[in-house]
Protein backbone atom coordinates (compact mmCIF):
# COMPACT_ATOMS: atom_id res chain seq x y z
CA UNK A 1 0.00 0.00 0.00
CA UNK A 2 2.77 2.41 0.98
CA UNK A 3 4.77 1.48 -2.11
CA UNK A 4 1.79 2.27 -4.32
CA UNK A 5 1.44 5.68 -2.71
CA UNK A 6 5.13 6.40 -3.32
CA UNK A 7 4.76 5.53 -6.99
CA UNK A 8 1.73 7.78 -7.22
CA UNK A 9 3.62 10.67 -5.61
CA UNK A 10 6.56 10.19 -7.97
CA UNK A 11 4.25 10.08 -10.96
CA UNK A 12 2.60 13.30 -9.84
CA UNK A 13 6.02 14.90 -9.40
CA UNK A 14 7.02 13.87 -12.92
CA UNK A 15 3.82 15.29 -14.36
CA UNK A 16 4.29 18.51 -12.43
CA UNK A 17 7.88 18.78 -13.65
CA UNK A 18 6.86 18.33 -17.28
CA UNK A 19 4.12 20.92 -16.86
CA UNK A 20 6.63 23.43 -15.50
CA UNK A 21 9.11 22.96 -18.37
CA UNK A 22 6.46 22.58 -21.09
CA UNK A 23 6.21 26.35 -21.86
CA UNK A 24 9.98 26.59 -22.34
CA UNK A 25 10.02 23.48 -24.53
CA UNK A 26 7.20 24.85 -26.68
CA UNK A 27 8.90 28.26 -27.05
CA UNK A 28 12.28 26.73 -27.93
CA UNK A 29 10.63 24.33 -30.34
CA UNK A 30 8.68 27.05 -32.16
CA UNK A 31 11.34 29.75 -32.29
CA UNK A 32 14.59 27.73 -32.33
CA UNK A 33 14.25 24.12 -33.43
CA UNK A 34 11.52 24.62 -36.04
CA UNK A 35 13.33 27.49 -37.87
CA UNK A 36 16.51 25.41 -37.93
CA UNK A 37 14.68 22.50 -39.51
CA UNK A 38 13.00 24.84 -42.01
CA UNK A 39 16.38 26.34 -42.95
CA UNK A 40 17.82 22.84 -43.34
CA UNK A 41 15.04 22.02 -45.80
CA UNK A 42 15.70 25.25 -47.71
CA UNK A 43 19.38 24.29 -48.01
CA UNK A 44 18.28 21.17 -49.91
CA UNK A 45 16.21 23.14 -52.44
CA UNK A 46 16.73 25.74 -55.15
CA UNK A 47 14.33 28.25 -53.62
CA UNK A 48 14.68 31.81 -54.97
CA UNK A 49 12.64 33.56 -52.30
CA UNK A 50 9.40 33.63 -54.29
CA UNK A 51 6.40 32.06 -52.54
CA UNK A 52 6.73 29.33 -49.96
CA UNK A 53 9.74 26.97 -49.97
CA UNK A 54 7.55 24.11 -48.75
CA UNK A 55 5.47 23.64 -51.88
CA UNK A 56 5.98 21.11 -54.63
CA UNK A 57 6.86 23.85 -57.10
CA UNK A 58 10.24 24.47 -55.45
CA UNK A 59 12.93 22.25 -57.04
CA UNK A 60 14.52 19.75 -54.67
CA UNK A 61 18.26 19.52 -55.37
CA UNK A 62 19.41 17.42 -52.41
CA UNK A 63 23.05 17.99 -51.51
CA UNK A 64 23.92 19.91 -54.70
CA UNK A 65 24.16 23.19 -52.77
CA UNK A 66 26.77 21.58 -50.51
CA UNK A 67 28.78 19.82 -53.20
CA UNK A 68 29.09 23.08 -55.17
CA UNK A 69 30.96 24.56 -52.22
CA UNK A 70 33.59 21.81 -52.10
CA UNK A 71 33.83 19.78 -55.31
CA UNK A 72 32.54 21.75 -58.30
CA UNK A 73 34.82 24.28 -59.96
CA UNK A 74 33.09 27.61 -60.17
CA UNK A 75 32.48 30.94 -58.55
CA UNK A 76 30.52 29.46 -55.65
CA UNK A 77 33.41 27.28 -54.46
CA UNK A 78 36.00 29.98 -55.07
CA UNK A 79 34.05 32.57 -53.08
CA UNK A 80 33.41 30.11 -50.27
CA UNK A 81 37.05 29.06 -50.02
CA UNK A 82 38.15 32.69 -50.15
CA UNK A 83 35.79 33.42 -47.26
CA UNK A 84 37.15 30.42 -45.31
CA UNK A 85 40.72 31.59 -45.90
CA UNK A 86 39.91 35.11 -44.74
CA UNK A 87 38.13 33.80 -41.64
CA UNK A 88 41.02 31.49 -40.76
CA UNK A 89 43.38 34.46 -40.65
CA UNK A 90 40.76 36.42 -38.75
CA UNK A 91 40.34 33.70 -36.10
CA UNK A 92 44.09 33.10 -35.82
CA UNK A 93 44.69 36.76 -35.01
CA UNK A 94 41.56 37.74 -33.08
CA UNK A 95 41.05 34.85 -30.65
CA UNK A 96 44.58 34.66 -29.14
CA UNK A 97 45.06 38.43 -29.09
CA UNK A 98 41.75 39.29 -27.47
CA UNK A 99 42.21 36.49 -24.91
CA UNK A 100 45.70 37.61 -23.90
CA UNK A 101 44.66 41.26 -23.83
CA UNK A 102 41.55 40.53 -21.76
CA UNK A 103 43.53 38.46 -19.27
CA UNK A 104 46.19 41.16 -19.02
CA UNK A 105 43.59 43.86 -18.39
CA UNK A 106 41.91 41.66 -15.77
CA UNK A 107 45.24 41.17 -13.98
CA UNK A 108 45.83 44.93 -13.97
CA UNK A 109 42.36 45.75 -12.67
CA UNK A 110 42.56 42.97 -10.07
CA UNK A 111 45.72 44.44 -8.57
CA UNK A 112 45.04 45.37 -4.94
CA UNK A 113 47.32 48.41 -5.15
CA UNK A 114 45.54 49.91 -8.15
CA UNK A 115 43.53 53.04 -7.40
CA UNK A 116 40.41 53.96 -9.33
CA UNK A 117 39.45 50.38 -10.20
CA UNK A 118 35.88 51.36 -11.06
CA UNK A 119 37.10 53.91 -13.59
CA UNK A 120 39.38 51.45 -15.36
CA UNK A 121 36.72 48.73 -15.41
CA UNK A 122 34.27 51.13 -17.00
CA UNK A 123 36.85 52.46 -19.47
CA UNK A 124 37.91 48.99 -20.60
CA UNK A 125 34.34 47.70 -20.83
CA UNK A 126 32.79 50.76 -22.51
CA UNK A 127 33.67 49.74 -26.13
CA UNK A 128 31.86 46.43 -25.61
CA UNK A 129 28.52 48.08 -24.87
CA UNK A 130 28.80 50.67 -27.63
CA UNK A 131 26.99 50.00 -30.90
CA UNK A 132 29.20 48.02 -33.24
CA UNK A 133 27.75 49.90 -36.21
CA UNK A 134 28.67 53.28 -34.68
CA UNK A 135 32.21 52.12 -33.84
CA UNK A 136 32.61 50.69 -37.35
CA UNK A 137 31.69 54.05 -38.88
CA UNK A 138 34.22 55.79 -36.63
CA UNK A 139 36.92 53.32 -37.70
CA UNK A 140 36.10 54.03 -41.33
CA UNK A 141 37.06 57.67 -40.73
CA UNK A 142 40.17 56.67 -38.77
CA UNK A 143 41.43 54.34 -41.53
CA UNK A 144 40.49 56.55 -44.47
CA UNK A 145 43.26 57.50 -46.91
CA UNK A 146 43.52 60.91 -45.24
CA UNK A 147 42.39 59.67 -41.82
CA UNK A 148 44.01 59.90 -38.43
CA UNK A 149 45.93 56.62 -38.77
CA UNK A 150 47.67 57.61 -42.02
CA UNK A 151 48.36 61.10 -40.67
CA UNK A 152 49.98 59.55 -37.60
CA UNK A 153 52.09 57.25 -39.77
CA UNK A 154 53.07 60.22 -41.92
CA UNK A 155 54.53 61.93 -38.84
CA UNK A 156 57.04 59.07 -38.63
CA UNK A 157 57.82 59.22 -42.34
CA UNK A 158 55.67 56.21 -43.24
CA UNK A 159 53.31 56.36 -46.18
CA UNK A 160 50.17 54.63 -44.97
CA UNK A 161 48.33 52.14 -47.20
CA UNK A 162 44.98 52.61 -48.84
CA UNK A 163 43.25 50.58 -46.18
CA UNK A 164 40.02 49.71 -48.00
CA UNK A 165 41.35 49.80 -51.56
CA UNK A 166 44.51 47.64 -51.44
CA UNK A 167 43.65 43.97 -51.90
CA UNK A 168 47.14 42.62 -51.29
CA UNK A 169 47.74 40.52 -48.22
CA UNK A 170 50.07 41.55 -45.44
CA UNK A 171 52.58 38.86 -46.41
CA UNK A 172 52.51 40.05 -50.02
CA UNK A 173 53.12 43.62 -48.86
CA UNK A 174 56.09 42.54 -46.73
CA UNK A 175 57.56 40.58 -49.63
CA UNK A 176 57.09 43.62 -51.86
CA UNK A 177 59.19 45.67 -49.43
CA UNK A 178 62.15 43.31 -49.96
CA UNK A 179 61.65 43.32 -53.73
CA UNK A 180 59.54 40.19 -54.29
CA UNK A 181 56.73 41.46 -56.50
CA UNK A 182 55.88 38.37 -58.55
CA UNK A 183 55.09 35.04 -56.88
CA UNK A 184 57.13 31.91 -57.67
CA UNK A 185 55.60 29.74 -60.35
CA UNK A 186 55.37 26.77 -57.95
CA UNK A 187 52.99 28.74 -55.70
CA UNK A 188 50.70 29.93 -58.46
CA UNK A 189 50.00 26.49 -59.91
CA UNK A 190 47.65 24.17 -58.07
CA UNK A 191 46.51 24.46 -54.51
CA UNK A 192 43.75 23.02 -52.36
CA UNK A 193 40.05 23.66 -52.96
CA UNK A 194 40.31 25.96 -55.95
CA UNK A 195 42.81 28.49 -54.57
CA UNK A 196 46.52 28.63 -55.35
CA UNK A 197 49.11 28.33 -52.60
CA UNK A 198 50.04 31.96 -53.19
CA UNK A 199 46.45 32.96 -52.38
CA UNK A 200 46.32 30.76 -49.29
CA UNK A 201 49.50 32.26 -47.79
CA UNK A 202 48.74 35.86 -48.72
CA UNK A 203 47.81 36.79 -45.18
CA UNK A 204 44.95 39.12 -44.24
CA UNK A 205 44.59 42.32 -46.23
CA UNK A 206 45.11 45.69 -44.58
CA UNK A 207 41.33 46.16 -44.68
CA UNK A 208 40.89 42.93 -42.73
CA UNK A 209 43.60 44.08 -40.31
CA UNK A 210 41.59 47.22 -39.55
CA UNK A 211 38.50 45.08 -38.86
CA UNK A 212 40.60 42.79 -36.66
CA UNK A 213 41.84 45.78 -34.68
CA UNK A 214 38.29 47.00 -34.21
CA UNK A 215 37.00 43.62 -33.02
CA UNK A 216 39.86 43.08 -30.57
CA UNK A 217 39.28 46.52 -29.06
CA UNK A 218 35.53 46.04 -28.68
CA UNK A 219 35.49 42.46 -27.35
CA UNK A 220 38.39 42.47 -24.89
CA UNK A 221 36.37 44.39 -22.31
CA UNK A 222 33.67 41.73 -22.06
CA UNK A 223 36.18 38.93 -21.66
CA UNK A 224 38.11 41.05 -19.16
CA UNK A 225 35.08 41.00 -16.83
CA UNK A 226 34.89 37.20 -17.13
CA UNK A 227 38.56 36.83 -16.24
CA UNK A 228 38.19 39.38 -13.44
CA UNK A 229 35.37 37.39 -11.87
CA UNK A 230 37.50 34.23 -12.07
CA UNK A 231 40.57 35.94 -10.58
CA UNK A 232 38.54 37.23 -7.64
CA UNK A 233 37.49 33.64 -6.89
CA UNK A 234 41.09 32.42 -6.63
CA UNK A 235 41.77 31.78 -2.92
CA UNK A 236 44.22 34.26 -1.48
CA UNK A 237 45.65 31.52 0.74
CA UNK A 238 46.98 29.68 -2.33
CA UNK A 239 48.87 32.73 -3.54
CA UNK A 240 50.21 33.41 -0.07
CA UNK A 241 51.31 29.79 0.33
CA UNK A 242 53.10 29.83 -3.02
CA UNK A 243 54.81 33.10 -2.06
CA UNK A 244 56.03 31.55 1.20
CA UNK A 245 57.37 28.60 -0.79
CA UNK A 246 59.52 31.02 -2.78
CA UNK A 247 57.56 31.05 -6.03
CA UNK A 248 58.14 34.03 -8.30
CA UNK A 249 55.33 36.13 -9.73
CA UNK A 250 55.47 34.26 -13.03
CA UNK A 251 55.47 30.88 -11.25
CA UNK A 252 52.46 31.89 -9.18
CA UNK A 253 50.65 32.96 -12.31
CA UNK A 254 51.51 29.82 -14.26
CA UNK A 255 51.07 27.14 -11.58
CA UNK A 256 48.38 28.70 -9.35
CA UNK A 257 46.35 31.33 -11.20
CA UNK A 258 46.05 29.72 -14.64
CA UNK A 259 44.90 26.30 -13.39
CA UNK A 260 42.30 27.96 -11.17
CA UNK A 261 40.81 30.01 -14.02
CA UNK A 262 40.96 27.22 -16.60
CA UNK A 263 37.14 26.88 -16.89
CA UNK A 264 36.87 30.61 -17.57
CA UNK A 265 39.69 30.34 -20.10
CA UNK A 266 37.76 27.62 -21.92
CA UNK A 267 34.61 29.78 -21.86
CA UNK A 268 36.44 32.81 -23.25
CA UNK A 269 38.14 30.83 -26.00
CA UNK A 270 34.88 29.13 -26.95
CA UNK A 271 32.91 32.37 -27.09
CA UNK A 272 35.74 34.05 -28.98
CA UNK A 273 35.91 31.19 -31.48
CA UNK A 274 32.15 31.23 -32.08
CA UNK A 275 32.02 35.01 -32.40
CA UNK A 276 35.00 35.08 -34.76
CA UNK A 277 33.40 32.63 -37.17
CA UNK A 278 30.14 34.58 -37.07
CA UNK A 279 31.58 38.04 -37.76
CA UNK A 280 29.14 39.97 -39.91
CA UNK A 281 28.18 43.50 -38.84
CA UNK A 282 31.67 44.98 -39.04
CA UNK A 283 32.18 43.53 -42.52
CA UNK A 284 28.74 44.71 -43.62
CA UNK A 285 29.35 48.28 -42.46
CA UNK A 286 33.03 48.75 -43.27
CA UNK A 287 33.79 46.81 -46.45
CA UNK A 288 31.01 44.45 -47.61
CA UNK A 289 33.69 41.96 -48.60
CA UNK A 290 35.86 44.39 -50.55
CA UNK A 291 38.54 45.05 -51.68
CA UNK A 292 38.58 42.10 -54.08
CA UNK A 293 36.77 39.87 -51.54
CA UNK A 294 39.67 40.03 -49.06
CA UNK A 295 37.26 40.80 -46.20
CA UNK A 296 34.62 38.32 -47.30
CA UNK A 297 33.58 35.99 -44.47
CA UNK A 298 31.30 32.92 -44.53
CA UNK A 299 28.59 34.70 -42.52
CA UNK A 300 28.54 37.68 -44.88
CA UNK A 301 28.77 35.38 -47.92
CA UNK A 302 25.70 33.50 -46.68
CA UNK A 303 23.80 36.76 -46.34
CA UNK A 304 24.91 38.04 -49.74
CA UNK A 305 24.11 34.77 -51.51
CA UNK A 306 20.64 34.55 -50.02
CA UNK A 307 19.42 38.15 -49.83
CA UNK A 308 21.29 39.74 -52.76
CA UNK A 309 21.71 36.92 -55.25
CA UNK A 310 18.36 35.34 -54.22
CA UNK A 311 19.94 31.90 -53.95
CA UNK A 312 18.43 31.01 -50.63
CA UNK A 313 19.32 27.34 -50.87
CA UNK A 314 23.02 28.05 -51.33
CA UNK A 315 22.96 30.71 -48.61
CA UNK A 316 21.38 28.28 -46.15
CA UNK A 317 23.91 25.60 -47.10
CA UNK A 318 26.79 27.99 -46.31
CA UNK A 319 25.26 28.76 -42.92
CA UNK A 320 24.98 25.06 -42.04
CA UNK A 321 28.56 24.38 -43.12
CA UNK A 322 29.61 27.28 -40.92
CA UNK A 323 27.56 25.82 -38.06
CA UNK A 324 29.32 22.46 -38.51
CA UNK A 325 32.75 24.14 -38.53
CA UNK A 326 31.97 25.90 -35.24
CA UNK A 327 30.74 22.68 -33.62
CA UNK A 328 33.80 20.69 -34.70
CA UNK A 329 36.27 23.36 -33.58
CA UNK A 330 34.50 23.71 -30.24
CA UNK A 331 34.69 19.95 -29.65
CA UNK A 332 38.37 19.91 -30.61
CA UNK A 333 39.05 22.81 -28.25
CA UNK A 334 37.20 21.05 -25.46
CA UNK A 335 39.24 17.91 -26.10
CA UNK A 336 42.51 19.83 -26.03
CA UNK A 337 41.69 21.74 -22.83
CA UNK A 338 40.16 18.79 -20.97
CA UNK A 339 41.75 17.76 -17.69
CA UNK A 340 43.70 14.57 -18.22
CA UNK A 341 44.18 11.93 -15.56
CA UNK A 342 47.10 9.66 -16.56
CA UNK A 343 45.87 6.88 -14.27
CA UNK A 344 42.37 6.81 -15.77
CA UNK A 345 41.88 4.50 -18.77
CA UNK A 346 40.64 6.19 -21.93
CA UNK A 347 37.89 3.80 -22.89
CA UNK A 348 35.01 2.82 -20.69
CA UNK A 349 35.11 -0.76 -22.02
CA UNK A 350 38.68 -1.18 -20.85
CA UNK A 351 37.73 0.26 -17.48
CA UNK A 352 34.86 -2.19 -17.11
CA UNK A 353 37.09 -5.12 -18.00
CA UNK A 354 39.61 -4.05 -15.39
CA UNK A 355 36.93 -3.72 -12.72
CA UNK A 356 35.45 -7.11 -13.61
CA UNK A 357 38.89 -8.72 -13.41
CA UNK A 358 39.58 -7.24 -10.00
CA UNK A 359 36.16 -8.39 -8.76
CA UNK A 360 36.97 -11.95 -9.77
Amino acid sequence: MAEGRRRGVRANENIAGWLFVAPVIVILGLFLLLPILMALWVSLTDWNGQGSPFTGQVPFVGTDNYTRLFTEDGLARRDFMTAIRNNIYYVALVVPTQTVLALGLALVVNNRLLKGKSFFRTAFYFPSVTSSVAISVVFLFLFANSGAVNNLLRMFGISGPQWFADSRGVLHLLLGVVGVENPPAALTQGGPLGLSWWEWISGPSVAMMSIITLVIWTTSGTFMLMFLAALQNVPVTLEEASTLDGASRWQRFRHVTLPMIKPTMFLVLTLGLIGSWQVFDQVYVMSQGDPAKTTLTPAYLSYRTAFRDFEYGSGAAISFVLFLIIIVLTLVQRRVMADRDPDRPRWGRRHRRASEGSAR
